[in-house]
């Protein structure tokens, strides 16, 4: 489903984030990126979502090079992906309900449709009930749930997420990882960020390692399932 091939990147600033980077994830994977902070796991994330193009090399997705995708053609593209921010990206003037449907009403989904899966995902993510609520009137572990309901409400096939649990104490974080398990276990591709090494300890998944842009390691799933 990813395919990177000798991926470059680098920032006008003249910052080298990404130097020769290779790697395939197939799809129904689920993988860790993990390094330091500034390792290039970031920009990994942002090259499959086409918030940034690569500087040298290739990205596949669906066997289709990302450099052949034009700006206009982005938004159609990421139909079939989910995205999971750190800080959430709530929009705080509007309820839950709002804020799940927003993938849909871009996508020029029905009314009566988007009410039937914005239910559909807050359910999945244990929030059924809180569709008229503020995001601020939430935990942040609701918080996160809400961002996690968003992305997968138009059904994409593959789901990313940046530091998903950086914010939350580590029962949250264990109980948001069990989420993602749990949407990767219905055959949806997911590629988490994070540098929390007690929760890639419990998650039998796929580690692709970074250091200084550069991939490292990449352990196949090892260990036990939380």
């Amino acid at each position: 489903m990813i395919r990177f091939d000798q991926v470059h990147k680098r920032y006008p600033n003249g910052r080298q984030a990404l130097g020769g980077v290779s790697f395939d994830i197939a799809a129904g994977e689920l993988v860790f990126l993990t390094g330091h902070s500034g390792a290039g796991k970031s920009s990994i994330l942002k090259l499959i979502a086409l918030i940034e193009r690569p500087s040298r090399g290739a990205v596949l997705i669906d066997a289709r090079n990302t450099a052949t995708i034009p700006a206009r053609g982005i938004p159609r593209f990421r139909r079939d992906l989910g995205v999971v921010f750190q800080d959430h990206k709530l929009l705080a003037d509007r309820p839950v309900a709002d804020n799940v449907a927003l993938p849909l009403v871009i996508a020029g989904v029905p009314r009566r449709e988007i009410d039937k899966r914005v239910r559909a995902a807050l359910d999945q993510v244990g929030l059924l009930g809180k569709e008229r609520s503020a995001p601020l009137e939430l935990s942040t572990g609701e918080q996160q749930r809400v961002g996690i309901a968003r992305a997968v409400v138009a059904k994409p096939k593959l789901l990313i997420a940046d530091e998903p649990t950086g914010n939350l104490d580590p029962e949250l974080a264990l109980e948001i990882m069990r989420l993602f398990k749990r949407f990767n276990e219905v055959g949806v591709t997911v590629v988490i960020a994070t540098h929390d090494h007690h929760l890639l300890e419990r998650f039998a998944a796929r580690r692709i390692v970074l250091e200084d842009g550069r991939l490292v390691e990449d352990h196949p799933p090892a260990g036990a399932a939380a």
